[in-house]
């Protein structure tokens, strides 16, 4: 890349950097300041549009506010495209030039640039303090895990929580107990938040045109061109009928027999890349034995609600299983290991840490006579299997204690144990 075309396109990043003031406060910003001063490179991974650069953005106005300089390039401006890993060196010059002499070096999806770990080692080798973000975890995860191993800090960004939709709304319940007043907006939101999702522009001008962009360009950029899929139509195929089976069991073969693909190790990458994009993920059926986990029948789930419409998922047919997904994703903010139980009988979502299980949660909109023996046994027959004294059954508005055999049961609406952040 010419030096000097490189030299105009930081100045004008530059110029352009506004860093933002009165946003939403995201619930993980304060854990990624505090390792400011820990020498591990940060990484931000997470979805397009999903609020990675603003929160970048609020780390560079902190820097700003204590007097300390930083330098910032964004690789998703398309200037870069004839940017090889040979032009680090004079980037790094330019970046002093423009910048001045710093520590801190923050750089938006860098992953888009081959090979670029190896600059990332030597800017840390010589102390720098680096910030990265991605929209593409297996990349990340790839190159920094060969380079870099034992040397970052991964954090992963997802589209607004509820506590931060109701920020966004200027509401807020700092001590979690909610008179009946409260307790009437708080349910008029989620069920906002239930349809409108949490990506932060799109609640800004509710334009599903610009949920299809994000689609659109995580469709193409992320995965068709990334990996040189040569049939765009399989793929949406695929999309559609995942997003039609959100929380529904499948294998890859049965995938491959409904779309009529050639074989099933084509839905496999497939799915693998709709998941390293963030757009969809897969947990496994748990079981003891590894082997046996990756040949029982998986589920899926979807970033966020706001896709829903554009995949043509009618929202009333498909109530309980977007109120399932979105328990799933709150769960993924705060758990690594998340997996679903099925002997006799099933449960929507156990976690694990370290080598136990340590919470068992079903998903349940409204109990009522038709459902409640069935949630009730797959949770207990959960808890009985890891020996789990209390379970967990998440509804839109009912609360009650249940008992079972020395077992208990805690019923609570699903916002209160949003915003109780309890675990």
């Amino acid at each position: 890349m010419d030096k000097l075309i490189l030299r105009n396109v930081l100045i004008r990043q530059k110029d352009r950097l506004v860093l933002p003031k009165n946003l939403v406060k995201r619930e993980i910003f304060e854990e990624i300041l505090s390792f400011i001063n820990d020498k591990r490179i940060v990484i931000i991974s997470g979805m397009r549009r999903v609020g990675k650069s603003t929160l970048l953005g609020e780390i560079m106005s902190r820097l700003s506010f204590e007097k300390k300089n930083y330098c910032y390039v964004n690789f998703e401006d398309e200037s870069f495209l004839n940017f090889e890993a040979k032009d680090f060196e004079k980037l790094n010059e330019i970046l002093i030039e423009v910048y001045g002499e710093s520590n801190f070096y923050f750089f938006d999806e860098i992953q888009n640039i081959s090979h670029f770990e190896t600059f990332i080692r030597r800017l840390h080798d010589e102390g720098k303090k680096i910030f990265i973000t991605g929209s593409n975890s297996s990349l990340l995860s790839k190159e920094l895990g060969t380079k870099l191993t034992g040397r970052y800090k991964l954090f992963e960004l997802y589209p607004f929580s509820f506590y931060e939709f109701l920020s966004k709304n200027n509401l807020s319940f700092p001590n979690a107990i909610f008179r009946t007043e409260q307790i009437a907006i708080i349910k008029k939101n989620f069920s906002d938040y239930m349809s409108l999702g949490g990506i932060p522009e799109y609640l800004e001008n509710n334009d599903p045109d610009y949920i299809k962009t994000i689609y659109d360009n995580i469709i193409f950029r992320d995965i068709i061109s990334r990996y040189k899929i040569k049939s765009q139509k399989e793929l949406r195929e695929l999309v559609n009928l995942l997003s039609t089976n959100i929380s529904s069991p499948f294998t890859y073969n049965s995938l491959k027999n409904s779309l009529n693909f050639s074989n099933a190790q084509t839905v496999k990458n497939y799915i693998s890349y709709l998941d390293n994009s963030y757009l969809f993920f897969e947990i496994l059926r748990f079981d003891y034995s590894a082997k046996k986990q990756l040949n029982f029948p998986r589920k899926i789930y979807i970033i966020d609600p706001s896709f829903f419409n554009i995949l043509g998922v009618n929202f009333k047919d498909n109530f309980g299983r977007i109120f399932e997904n979105i328990l799933f994703i709150e769960l993924k903010r705060r758990f690594k290991e998340i997996f679903y139980f099925q002997e006799k009988n099933e449960c929507d979502f156990i976690i694990k840490e370290g080598i136990k299980i340590i919470y068992a949660i079903q998903a349940c909109y409204y109990l009522n006579k038709e459902n409640r023996e069935r949630e009730i046994n797959g949770l207990i027959e959960a808890m009985e299997k890891f020996k789990l004294t209390e379970g967990l059954i998440l509804t839109f508005e009912q609360e009650e204690e249940i008992k079972v055999g020395g077992k208990k049961i805690k019923v609570l609406p699903i916002w209160k144990w949003f915003l109780k952040n309890e675990k």
